[in-house]
């Protein structure tokens, strides 16, 4: 059986391989979707406090959550991703690790945007990642969540690496259980030339 440091590895791996052609397609905010900068750009402005984007690839919300006027870092798995954000970022505080060991104090955060980062963790780690961002959520702090919307925990052939489809419906009482209570969702088709044809899912929920 596969541990978790075990897939942990072999997801980084995987976009490590697989980096530069990453960001050829999805490198930059202008190269998605408008309606993802919209739901972004509306969480944060209804945050406060610092911000993690966790499982921030190469730094391009970290950066829309910088413009935006918040403290903000950034976490991500891959070494290739990390080093990409330094590089096109630079001053931008971007480490990597694990969503499971948070380097943030318990607490300390205002929000945790998590943008399609938890699409390739085993259904079975979820919750314990969810409940590490509630962790270093302070109370009132906001998580926004993307995933693929779909049969939940259903895997599917993504084009770095196995992945998960979620819905709402099933992430809610894996959220409940973390401290963490959902306050909207939405869902919506992908439209062409976006850089997945797959159902779009994304909720905010508050620590409480």
């Amino acid at each position: 059986m596969t541990t978790p440091a075990e897939a942990h590895d072999a997801i980084a791996a995987a976009y490590d391989r697989r980096a530069a052609e990453y960001v050829a397609i999805a490198g930059t905010v202008e190269q998605l979707d408008p309606r993802d900068r919209d739901t972004i750009d509306r969480w944060c402005r209804a945050t406060s406090g610092a911000l993690l984007d966790a499982g921030c690839g190469p730094g391009l919300w970290t950066r829309f959550l910088h413009d935006a006027g918040h403290d903000v870092s950034g976490i991500d798995l891959s070494a290739e991703f990390v080093a990409e954000a330094r590089t096109r970022h630079p001053g931008l505080d971007v480490t990597q690790g694990s969503f499971l060991a948070l380097p943030q104090p318990a607490g300390s955060l205002g929000g945790v945007l998590a943008w399609y980062s938890l699409i390739h963790t085993p259904p079975t780690e979820v919750p314990a990642a969810l409940a590490e961002f509630a962790r270093v959520l302070a109370p009132g702090g906001r998580l926004l969540l993307g995933f693929f919307d779909g049969e939940p925990r259903a895997p599917f052939d993504h084009a770095i690496t196995t992945a998960y489809f979620w819905s709402a419906e099933a992430l809610t009482p894996l959220l409940a259980a973390a401290g963490l209570e959902v306050e909207g969702t939405e869902t919506r088709a992908r439209v062409p030339g976006e850089a997945s044809t797959r159902p779009h899912g994304a909720l905010i929920a508050r620590r409480v």
